[in-house]
């Protein structure tokens, strides 16, 4: 019985040992070479503590040495957190707060130029990498680590202005790999051409992907995201059979028209997933590649990666939706209405999720944790929790599962979870905002920002960019005298909103 997902390291080690794993511009790393810099690096961890089964913050870049440093805290008996490394200064303070990390690593060549060492000691994973495996201390480590045990923790953006910490086992992600791996045949023959980010749970596919199967992936330079028609020549150059993407990145290839340019000769599978796959970008790419098996993929990082899956099998006019599919194995899903009871194929429901995927709660948020896992309302007789994904869908006239909108403020957007009362939150603290709303306008993608207050657009952006990411700013501001209210004295959303509509109209 696997127990501990470097379990897939050494089988493919034993394989493949000389065999690239992971490569970036810089570095190709086997899996010799990721096995032996994974036990180095732990090495060096389990000599910073005596603590085991506790976090350590990864600062990630788009390297190969980022997947090292996640083995060497795995090889340490700990878990690892992957922070977007040019996330604000500001909120990576804030998670570490939360953490209480044994150590940040970074695998920068350069010190770090923010003093985070107040909140944890801070380590070069390249140093670590130098020092001399001490197998007994990690075996001894490795055993005391259980199935339940996290391999990660994973930060979205909190509805409250505070990250979540979503902490995933080393079962959840074993079951969610042997099922993928099987279900859509990777083998070692697989080349990956990896586009998400490592801070970004998708990602987890390419990783354990390429560890369980002995595949190769390919990590791709972030400057080929401005050109597509060298990012497609550096997926022809590596001859990837594999893209794990956001469906945000596989809509950009398609809108950019490159694809009747140049067209890579060896994909077999693409499965897109993060935020909804609309037809029309779908239908570029099969025209261009009508062989490759189409994924569309489904699931919040709270049941590890996806939930329903669904292998394109049809044609699909520009306009129609895109199912999500069917059940991963080991998952349950259920559509219920506002009392959580089940609603019958056809009708709208939250979608909710059991099974073995789901996550052991969020990171020191007891609340927060309870709120989302909640008894299964099916069994009342023992312990049984779902998970609540605030996600509208329905069961069609198919029997395939559609996601349909989010229920509350939470969205997707350029393939990240975002929770626009964050963004409101981070507003609200610029000293010349007096009120605000935010709200997503879907057809058009965009965050739009409603505000009183003596402050511009290019002020405000200013204001925000010692706070949050690029990627949650505003994109439209409506500024205004004042806000309406309604007759409870609140802010009155639904006419600000209502407002809007009309003037785009």
């Amino acid at each position: 019985m696997q127990k501990n997902v470097l379990e897939y390291l050494k089988s493919s080690v034993a394989l493949f040992p000389d065999k690239p794993a992971f490569t970036d511009e810089n570095e190709i790393i086997t899996f010799a070479g990721l096995d032996h810099k994974g036990r180095a690096l732990g090495t060096y961890i389990a000599g910073l503590s005596d603590a085991k089964n506790r976090p350590v913050a990864v600062l990630v870049e788009r390297n190969a040495a980022s997947i090292a440093a996640f083995m060497g805290v795995l090889m340490s008996g700990n878990y690892y957190v992957p922070i977007e490394s040019k996330m604000p200064a500001a909120r990576i303070k804030e998670i570490l707060g939360q953490l209480d990390p044994i150590a940040l690593l970074h695998t920068q060549d350069e010190p770090l130029s923010d003093d985070f060492s107040d909140y944890c000691p801070v380590v070069s994973a390249l140093e670590g990498f130098l020092t001399p495996p001490d197998d007994d201390i990690l075996k001894k480590r490795q055993l005391a680590v259980l199935d339940i045990d996290p391999v990660y923790v994973m930060f979205t953006s909190g509805s409250t202005g505070t990250p979540k910490g979503i902490v995933i086992s080393h079962h959840a992600v074993i079951d969610f790999t042997d099922w993928m791996a099987e279900a859509l045949d990777f083998t070692s023959e697989d080349i990956m051409a990896n586009q998400v980010p490592f801070y970004f749970d998708p990602s987890v596919k390419d990783i354990y992907l390429t560890l369980k199967c002995g595949a190769t992936a390919h990590i791709i330079p972030k400057k080929l995201f401005m050109f597509p028609l060298n990012l497609l020549r550096f997926i022809d150059e590596k001859k990837a059979t594999v893209l794990n993407w956001s469906t945000a990145a596989f809509h950009m290839v398609a809108n950019s028209r490159v694809l009747e340019k140049f067209v890579p000769t060896s994909l077999k599978k693409i499965v897109a997933g993060g935020e909804t796959l609309y037809a029309k970008p779908l239908n570029i790419w099969r025209r261009a590649l009508p062989d490759v098996c189409y994924v569309n993929a489904y699931g919040p990082t709270e049941v590890t990666v996806d939930a329903t899956y669904y292998i394109i099998d049809r044609e699909y006019a520009d306009h129609e939706a895109i199912p999500i599919g069917y059940i991963c194995n080991n998952k349950e899903v259920m559509l219920l209405d506002d009392d959580l009871k089940p609603v019958p194929p056809g009708e709208l429901g939250e979608i909710c999720v059991r099974g073995s995927g789901l996550a052991r709660g969020y990171f020191g948020d007891a609340e927060k944790t309870a709120a989302a896992f909640v008894q299964n309302p099916a069994n009342p007789w023992y312990p049984d929790l779902i998970y609540r994904t605030g996600d509208i869908g329905m069961l069609n006239d198919e029997g395939l599962y559609v996601y349909l909108c989010r229920r509350d403020g939470q969205i997707k957007r350029a393939g990240y979870r975002i929770e626009l009362g964050e963004i409101e939150t981070a507003l609200s603290a610029l000293p010349k905002i007096r009120e605000l709303v935010c709200f997503y306008d879907a057809d058009r993608d965009k965050i739009i920002c409603a505000y009183a207050g003596d402050i511009n657009a290019e002020g405000i952006i200013a204001g925000l960019r010692d706070i949050l990411p690029k990627y949650m700013f505003p994109n439209i501001f409506l500024p205004m005298d004042d806000l309406p209210h309604n007759a409870n004295g609140k802010i009155d959303r639904v006419k600000i909103r209502n407002d809007y509509l009309n003037d785009k109209a």
